[in-house]
């Protein structure tokens, strides 16, 4: 009798202490929280980190499957802002913009901490200052997003209007514009159009933003709802990103090798030109702390949407962002 009843209470302990091993991050029902996540670009080498964190099995570590959109970021900013999704990739400028409209998102980490976007034009254009770029036709995807925000920024620290240069919008399609001479200048991101321009043998003068402006850059979004109600969603899900970038910070190598998933026809691209964008892109990432986001930027960044009349009134920007998951 007393055998048996040692082995009842044998079995109670190790049932308690195999519940209490299994993993904490999953919801409720032990099942995987399905999120799409609006990237704001094509499918690019530049997303290594996140298609890393997927393929290394973090997300699915923090409970999280994850399903990448992508789709332009001012879409997952309405999503966002709407409580259609929880999260979405989008770049600094957005989160200001979209508050000051009435759209409770929160910027809640910080992927990048420099300002990715940079004027590119060949030397013989001569183009060595943003007051060089008067009078220029000078080409971006369009009047959106960070590369419009980076050109708007760097004419109004020189006394410039959009009015001075002739704007053209052409998609993402900047490097074949140059190349082709249809246009004299491209705004683009330092870590993308630059290399492969270089990579096919032009000579380039490059402006960055980052050196004229210190600007809120790319990060992840979510809402003021999801942020009440599941902050500990928000948590799993950035602890899973930031595993990510820093994986992809100690091993590009790898990280580089996941991409060949998800972006077609990178294996028949220049392999040396790809890798070296992502090598470029991790030198703008935020690492010290991973997500941290500067005070300072969000005052520059309101600043500038302020004069360029993107925004018309200020916002607290404690409501805008937070710290609160940084590593």
């Amino acid at each position: 009798m007393k055998t048996k009843y040692m082995l009842w209470i044998l079995v109670v302990i190790f049932t308690a202490v195999s519940c209490s091993i299994q993993p904490a991050n999953d919801g409720p029902t032990g099942e995987l929280t399905h999120i799409r996540l609006p990237m704001g670009y094509i499918p690019n080498v530049q997303y290594a980190p996140f298609y890393a964190a997927v393929e290394k099995g973090f997300f699915e570590e923090y409970g999280i499957e994850l399903e990448f959109d992508y789709s332009y970021e001012t879409d997952g900013v309405a999503l966002v802002g709407a409580n259609e999704l929880q999260f979405s990739l989008v770049s600094g400028e957005q989160v200001p913009i979209a508050r000051a409209q009435g759209l409770p998102i929160v910027y809640v980490m910080a992927w990048y901490e420099k300002y990715p976007v940079a004027l590119v034009s060949k030397t013989e254009q001569n183009v060595k200052t943003p007051q060089d770029l008067a009078g220029k036709r000078v080409a971006l995807p369009g009047p959106f997003g960070a590369n419009y925000v980076g050109l708007r920024a760097l004419l109004g620290e020189v006394g410039l209007q959009e009015s001075d240069i002739i704007m053209e919008s052409v998609g993402f399609n900047q490097v074949e514009v140059l190349a082709t001479d249809t246009t004299e200048v491209i705004v683009g991101y330092s870590a993308n159009e630059p290399i492969q321009l270089k990579a096919q043998g032009y000579d380039l003068d490059l402006i960055l933003v980052s050196d004229y402006l210190d600007l809120v850059s790319n990060g992840i979004i979510t809402n003021e709802k999801t942020l009440a109600e599941d902050p500990e969603l928000v948590e799993r899900f950035v602890s899973a990103a930031l595993k990510g970038i820093q994986f992809a910070v100690e091993n590009p190598e790898e990280a580089f090798q996941f991409c060949f998933k998800y972006i077609e026809g990178l294996e028949d691209a220049d392999q040396d030109v790809q890798f070296e964008v992502l090598q470029a892109s991790m030198e703008l990432y935020q690492t010290d702390p991973y997500g941290y986001s500067h005070p300072e930027a969000w005052e520059n960044m309101q600043g500038v949407l302020l004069q360029m009349g993107l925004m018309k009134k200020e916002i607290d920007l404690e409501e805008a962002y937070t710290n609160e998951f940084s590593q």
